[in-house]
């Protein structure tokens, strides 16, 4: 229980943090719109909000996780009885995880090469380090795993545990 709790408290405090980060983006966004209609558009935007929506999604992929809001076919899954749809779900929290699994080995190669190279984003003024978006993709994937896992123990053993809410 301590394990879940810990991590609801990341996942929330990721996703307040993507949710702050989507509103400066707006605000970046409508600088270089304000900007390129004066003819002086900002360097960098498009990197940098290209970068920002990998981070934003994958900051909130552990709540997406944990809070039951990722895609799922409720229509088939209804038509079966509760113990089947019970082996269901904890066969889709686990190839959940696995998926994700898979995602945080692939990432932790590309994200160690990025922060020890220095990889940037971006040509002229303004270039946007890569590595932060790598971290993050890690971070989400491995949130997302434990979530999974998680919601997987949470429906194999039937354990009372509140579902996951702003």
């Amino acid at each position: 229980m301590f394990l879940i709790q810990l991590t609801d408290r990341i996942t929330k405090a990721l996703m307040v943090l993507a949710a702050f980060w989507a509103f400066v983006l707006c605000f970046i966004t409508l600088a270089d719109i304000i900007c390129r209609a004066l003819n002086y558009p900002l360097q960098g935007t498009k990197e940098i909000i290209a970068n920002s929506v990998v981070i934003i999604v994958f900051l909130q992929i552990g709540f997406a996780v944990r809070s039951r809001s990722m895609l799922g076919a409720d229509f088939l899954i209804n038509s079966f009885g509760p113990n089947t749809r019970r082996y269901l779900a904890v066969f889709g929290f686990l190839l959940g995880a696995l998926f994700f699994a898979i995602l945080f080995k692939g990432a932790i190669g590309p994200a160690l090469r990025s922060y020890a190279n220095g990889e940037f984003d971006g040509e002229g003024a303004l270039r946007v380090p890569v590595w932060p978006t790598r971290f993050t993709i890690l971070i989400g994937s491995g949130l997302a795993v434990i979530n999974y896992l998680a919601l997987a123990a949470i429906e194999a053993f039937k354990l009372e545990v509140r579902d996951l809410e702003l």
